[in-house]
């Protein structure tokens, strides 16, 4: 039998309906797995060994009550056969701390998705810089003079903070706006730290698309999240809406570009942003839309994720040494 973890923020405070994480798990459960659940303080090291203080888990897909804990026990993390790191941003130092102990867990024999070393390598915001033929003009600079060029040079841009989350601290700005100055000043700390700022895509106001991969294959469709009206931000979690589409030939252009570097760096779950021809962001840490498309489409892309993980395991075993 799998023995699955998870970890994650509080099960109490998930929205059921929409949570991405609460599908997975209810798709590992269909499947006979154990399920163990923690959150990131549950984790902790001693004389190099990684455990946690772990609760059993049950899932129901029910909008009152979706979960059930039962006993609580310290483990050594490399128990688990598996071990899903769904944390949600900001990504900060603790953050960084657990991905250290998830590594030792993995050198130990557990599979960790997203793979360690790869959440801390692939900044959502700068990732997109190692495909280039796929990005928008873009520059990342904590330079007040550096960031006017830019706009003079495009004269509409977006500027947001390399960490954080549903489109937290996303600014627009057009050229001869009177606020430059004190836009730049809170973004960039009074220039000591870095930002991005990307072309402004008009092709936004058909939909911020978010194209889910798993393994670097994508899902057939995308969730094309549009913005509320007066709103620049598409993101669910910024008042936007959202209806599936199918994958354009540029978006799976795109897909094949990025796919094979996401499975060489097993980033198995992922979710790509894509505005126009462009990609935008390229989510690891803990992506969402599965409960959306899945509904629209009568898909279970958790299945396809978990059909993965099970052939990943059964490899790892096939070739460990037998004693």
């Amino acid at each position: 039998m799998i023995k699955l973890g998870v970890v994650m923020d509080p099960m109490t405070s998930i929205n059921p309906k929409k949570d991405s994480t609460l599908a997975m798990l209810l798709e590992a459960q269909q499947r006979g797995w154990q399920l163990h659940y923690m959150e990131q303080r549950d984790l902790f090291l001693r004389d190099g060994t990684p455990y946690a203080q772990m609760r059993e888990l049950s899932v129901k897909d029910n909008l009152e009550q979706w979960h059930h804990f039962g006993n609580c026990e310290t483990r050594v993390l490399s128990d688990l056969n598996v071990i899903l790191m769904r944390k949600d941003p900001p990504f900060d130092i603790d953050y960084i701390y657990t991905t250290y102990l998830l590594e030792l867990a993995e050198a130990k024999g557990s599979l960790i998705v997203n793979k360690a070393q790869s959440l801390r390598d692939a900044n959502e915001k700068l990732y997109t810089s190692w495909f280039p033929q796929c990005t928008a003009p873009s520059l990342v600079t904590s330079q007040a003079n550096l960031i006017k060029t830019f706009l003079d040079e495009h004269n509409d841009i977006i500027l947001k903070p390399l960490s954080g989350m549903g489109g937290v601290s996303i600014f627009r700005v057009q050229k001869d706006n009177p606020n430059i100055n004190v836009i730049i000043e809170v973004m960039t700390h009074n220039e000591t730290q870095l930002v991005m700022a990307q072309r402004f895509l008009p092709e936004i106001n058909q939909g911020d698309k978010r194209i889910l991969m798993i393994d670097g294959e994508p899902v057939p469709y995308a969730l094309a999240r549009i913005a509320a009206p007066g709103e620049t931000r598409a993101n669910l979690a910024a008042g936007g809406s959202a209806h599936g589409i199918p994958l354009s030939d540029r978006d799976r252009w795109i897909c094949a570009e990025i796919g094979p570097t996401l499975r060489e760096k097993g980033l198995m779950f992922v979710g790509l942003d894509v505005i126009g021809d462009y990609v935008t962001e390229i989510n690891v840490t803990s992506p969402t839309c599965i409960r959306e498309l899945d509904k629209q489409f009568s898909l279970n892309i958790s299945a396809l994720l978990m059909d993965k993980i099970e052939e990943k395991i059964h490899r790892k075993d096939a070739a460990s040494p037998t004693t």
